[in-house]
């Protein structure tokens, strides 16, 4: 079984990422064949300066590497590094239908962000299906709130294969992540680095304890009740047991609980639950070279694996030779 899924290097992973996506991916790698990419190509979008992509792949690459994906048994590459995906995204786009890509949720809300649109914004989902097909991925694990981006490529599969009357595309199934809830972020809303409200996993202790000091909360006092649905119980929940959970949820609610009491311990938790993962990542840092060959490699055996459905596409479109 296939599995795939990216990450764009828009910016510094941080909690939200780790506990929405790449964690899953890590453990997702003993049930069949991983492949991962950095998706710096749709990262364009929205980072306009080269340097700073490049930083931010290989910042990412040290993520994922980190927290546990294994290049022995996954396929970590980056996704320029395949540019004959850009010539499928093309064989798709020529098929996709316009209203398709109105549709899409995304799109939607990226405009009502005050995202100028462009090409590259509106045909995103073109691209993403060009990642996953030319794979013939089984499994793409997303939230639940991505589901339409696998629905999209599937329609726009199925439209390929009608067109030139061969199954020359695998159509995905979505692996929702049912039990994944919406990191919020330091002012209570997603985490996201758009909103500039994140908790990097990897940030110097100080810097992060700092961070973990200015989550938002309300202005009740310590003696009285309080709110458990705030961000600053759920970011701490998420490094306690359930038996912790439990006790710290029922003093909160008691009263006498301070919040500064809660995000100083957060922050000690997020030291300890990465400390392993840390320690590893400067190691690898140091070793800035082992980690490009881990990308060279990924890319060589994820090409082996999309030859096949390059060929396939190019030959149903009548493209080159007989």
């Amino acid at each position: 079984m296939r599995i795939l899924s990216g990450i764009q290097p828009s910016g510094e992973a941080h909690l939200g990422n780790y506990f929405g996506a790449m964690r899953q991916h890590v453990e997702l790698q003993s049930r069949g064949q991983g492949i991962y990419f950095i998706a710096d190509y749709h990262s364009m979008t929205s980072v306009r300066d080269a340097e700073e992509r490049r930083r931010l792949v290989r910042e990412l690459v040290l993520d994922y590497l980190a927290c546990g994906l294994d290049p022995r048994r996954s396929i970590l590459y980056r996704q320029s590094d395949l540019p004959e995906t850009c010539e499928l995204a093309w064989l798709l786009t020529t098929v996709t239908p316009l209203g398709l890509l109105q549709r899409a949720t995304s799109y939607k809300d990226k405009l009502a962000a005050g995202l100028q649109p462009d090409h590259g914004l509106f045909a995103y989902p073109v691209l993403m299906a060009a990642d996953i097909l030319q794979f013939r991925s089984d499994l793409v694990p997303v939230g639940q709130d991505q589901k339409q981006h696998l629905e999209m490529t599937r329609d726009i599969a199925g439209k390929f294969n009608q067109a030139y009357g061969r199954e020359v595309f695998t159509l995905p199934e979505p692996h929702i992540l049912e039990e994944v809830a919406v990191v919020p972020g330091t002012d209570g809303r997603k985490m996201s680095k758009s909103y500039d409200n994140t908790l990097r996993m990897f940030w110097p202790e100080k810097q992060l304890q700092k961070a973990a000091m200015a989550i938002v909360t309300d202005s009740t006092p310590v003696e009285a009740p309080k709110d458990t649905a705030q961000a600053l119980f759920q970011l701490w929940s998420l490094f306690a047991s359930k038996d912790e959970r439990e006790e710290l949820l029922a003093r909160a609610k008691k009263g006498g609980l301070g919040y500064g009491e809660v995000k100083k311990d957060l922050a000690e938790r997020m030291l300890r639950f990465f400390a392993p993962m840390r320690a590893l990542r400067e190691d690898l840092a140091r070793r800035p070279d082992e980690v490009e060959d881990v990308l060279r490699d990924g890319a060589r055996r994820a090409r082996e694996l999309a030859l096949e459905t390059w060929a396939a596409a190019r030959a149903a479109a009548g493209l080159g030779a007989a």
